[in-house]
């Protein structure tokens, strides 16, 4: 089911300026009614400007009324709202990692010449220029820059990078090269999670072991020393 551009703002007009049911402007917005219970209390984390669906044009005045006639009724959109669609346009990188965008550059250019200033254009989301001063070492930051693996510094993934040098290799003709980068490493973890695992359990069956052993070991005898001055006490 089609829901508004805007699902808790619109939410928040409709319990603002209509008689409709929590559960029916839940439905709606699809959300929870908890959500709307939430928004109608003023207990929502963040103050919601309401949006009127009306003016949108994803409901009509007569929806409304039809469904404040009858609590049962499910509002229909009038008109679904448009798709957004990204524009044509390099790759939208957080600000916190865009400080990394050049050591990532690099990493490329060192590890696989091949791949052309476009292609790591579109995956980092940079520009020629940038690729281009890193290329011949005219970037104003050159002595700080590291080349690091793009995918450990979370500007693409694994298989994007993977991607882009298989279809590299083969625009150049060459055999793409297998990442083993990781692999060892990989082995290494699985060993030890395995070691770490079968020392947890064996300490787990010793700790029962021992727990066991304490609740049935008899209690202490009393000697005849102490059964004697026990029963001078109790004379």
């Amino acid at each position: 089911m089609a829901q508004p551009l805007m699902p808790h703002a619109t939410a928040s007009w409709l319990v603002d300026n209509s008689s409709l049911t929590f559960e029916q402007i839940a439905e709606f917005c699809g959300l929870h009614i908890l959500e709307v219970q939430a928004i109608a209390d003023d207990t929502a984390a963040t103050k919601l400007t309401g949006r009127d669906p009306i003016r949108a044009g994803e409901l009509t005045q007569e929806e409304i009324e039809k469904g404040q006639a009858d609590p049962s009724y499910r509002l229909h959109m009038h008109k679904e709202p448009d798709p957004t669609r990204r524009t044509r346009g390099p790759r939208y990188t957080p600000v916190s990692k865009r400080q990394d965008k050049p050591d990532g550059i690099a990493w490329i250019i060192r590890n696989h010449p091949e791949i052309s200033d476009g292609q790591i254009g579109k995956l980092i989301g940079t520009t020629r220029t940038t690729i281009a001063a890193i290329r011949d070492r005219s970037h104003w930051n050159i002595a700080n820059i590291q080349p690091k693996d793009p995918v450990t510094l979370g500007l693409c993934s694994q298989r994007e990078l993977d991607a882009i040098v298989a279809k590299a290799a083969k625009q150049a003709g060459i055999e793409a090269k297998e990442d083993t980068t990781f692999e060892g490493d990989r082995e290494a973890l699985i060993v030890e999670l395995r070691r770490e695992r079968e020392v947890a359990a064996r300490e787990a069956e010793a700790a029962h072991a021992a727990e066991l052993a304490e609740q049935a070991e008899p209690a202490e005898p009393v000697s005849a020393a102490q059964s004697d001055i026990d029963s001078l006490f109790k004379s």
